[in-house]
């Protein structure tokens, strides 16, 4: 499950470099249409630059939402299994806590 959500997000991930970098031309090219300031192209750079945003937006929330997803569902088992095996992480929990103090003893 973990493996199936990191290469999701890794393919997020370069979709949205890809639409970052063409998002830095756009406001490039924005930036030179603003210095010049013709009208027309400004308006057309600009409109370019709007819809690079929304898409790169849009990327965003859904390289997000897999993961979100998957977060919810690992925190409803991790739930779960508390309820069910109290004792058990109780113990756990105290083992751990006896080596942290073991280990930050010895310095």
């Amino acid at each position: 499950m973990m493996d199936r959500s990191v290469q999701e997000l890794e393919r997020a991930g370069g979709r949205m470099a890809g639409d970052l970098r063409s998002m830095i031309a756009d406001s490039e090219d924005l930036l030179n249409a603003a210095a010049t300031v013709s009208g027309e192209g400004f308006a057309v750079a600009r409109t370019r630059f709007e819809e690079k945003v929304k898409r790169a937006k849009a990327a965003l929330a859904e390289a997000s939402q897999p993961v979100f997803d998957r977060t919810r569902e690992t925190v409803a088992v991790a739930d779960h299994y508390v309820h069910d095996n109290v004792w058990t992480v109780v113990g756990i929990a105290i083992a751990t806590g006896a080596l942290i103090g073991l280990l930050a003893a010895r310095r």
